[in-house]
């Protein structure tokens, strides 16, 4: 039978479209997830978009991660606001008396800090919401550690020893910041973020053990580089007043990098300054020690470092030949 060439056709495209027994069947297509509300949030906030941010949140639920996204928005709107301004003198008040001070937060960053609370309540030790939170308060810390400086002699005048001053609304003590630091940084063992914000914090407040604890933090997150133990090291030399400890530290740094003359040269600098000591008080013996240990990382015999080291070398071969004879 002859078959129309309508028909032939047809029979044709059926053909193709049937696997044949040795033809392999396409893989079904895979199926690609919506974006859920908080993520397409944290994409806007990505893009400079709090607003649109916030709008998408309000489908996200009230878990802490999305409380917490809530927060990181309203900060991100805080730091385009414009800084609070004195209310109006109350009325009734005297010719020319000096306005009421400033608000010390924005509306923005008061609602950021609020959804932050929000989420550690929801979730303790949230480790972004811990994070979030103590960057909104440091410089509010920071600030005050500064009018506190400035002003010690007369707080001590006006109130008994101890006493603090009573303050309305959040608390941004230095140990409130600190301890939200800590928290973040218990949260995420891995981030040195958190840790770097810690010791820039206690660093400029004065809190050496915070510091010194930040700095050790970091040498266990970061352990085959030379930088944190140089870090540590100067921290030692120059804030605990501890050389032996710094030295400790500079050593270890060179295992990573034997040949770094930096690090090389604060050791003969803490040396050479024990042995210029000892010398002082006529410890021969220990100055000699000392220079000699000062010379093992000298790297040049000719720089300022090793021309004291003979400078002092041969003011002690001059005591010890009289000595000899």
């Amino acid at each position: 039978m002859r078959l129309g060439p309508v028909v032939a056709l047809a029979l044709v495209a059926g053909a193709c479209q049937r696997p044949s027994q040795h033809q392999e069947k396409a893989p079904p297509p895979v199926a690609v997830p919506a974006s859920s509300p908080l993520d397409e949030a944290r994409r806007l906030l990505k893009a400079g978009d709090p607003d649109g941010a916030l709008g998408k949140l309000r489908e996200a639920g009230s878990g802490a991660d999305a409380l917490c996204t809530q927060g990181v928005a309203w900060a991100k709107k805080a730091e385009l606001a414009p800084l609070p301004t004195p209310p109006p003198l109350p009325n009734g008040a005297a010719r020319g008396a000096a306005p009421p001070p400033a608000p010390e937060f924005k509306p923005e960053e008061l609602q950021a800090l609020e959804f932050f609370e929000r989420a550690l309540a929801a979730q303790a030790g949230h480790p972004q919401a811990s994070l979030g939170l103590a960057d909104l308060l440091a410089p509010h810390a920071l600030r005050r550690h500064a009018l506190e400086q400035g002003a010690a002699a007369r707080r001590r005048a006006r109130r008994p020893r101890g006493e603090t001053p009573a303050e309305a609304g959040p608390d941004f003590r230095a140990e409130r910041v600190i301890q939200a630091y800590r928290a973040a940084i218990q949260g995420d063992p891995a981030s040195r973020e958190p840790v770097e914000r810690m010791i820039e914090l206690a660093t400029r407040v004065g809190r050496l053990d915070d510091t010194d604890q930040g700095l050790q933090e970091l040498l266990r997150r970061d352990t085959e580089r030379p930088e944190p133990f140089v870090r540590y090291g100067d921290f030692l030399l120059t804030a605990r007043k501890d050389p032996l400890a710094a030295i400790e530290q500079y050593r270890q740094a060179l295992i990573w990098r034997p040949d770094d003359t930096d690090t090389k040269a604060k050791i003969a600098d803490i040396y050479i300054a024990q042995g210029i000591e000892s010398y002082g008080k006529s410890q021969y013996a220990v100055a000699e020690a000392r220079f000699l240990d000062a010379q093992k990382y000298a790297s040049d015999p000719r720089s300022p470092q090793g021309l004291k080291i003979q400078d002092y070398m041969g003011k002690l071969r001059t005591i010890r030949q009289p000595l000899a004879k």
